[in-house]
């Protein structure tokens, strides 16, 4: 069960900063062209 909980997090991390990273894009195009 421990091992299924570390999974889930592991997974539910790499999400999160994929996200993160996604959201992060834009920003930066508009201000190289800002």
């Amino acid at each position: 069960e421990i091992m299924g909980f570390t999974k889930n997090n592991i997974l539910q991390q790499a999400a999160t900063a994929m996200l993160a990273q996604a959201n992060m894009a834009p920003q930066s195009v508009l201000q190289l062209l800002g």
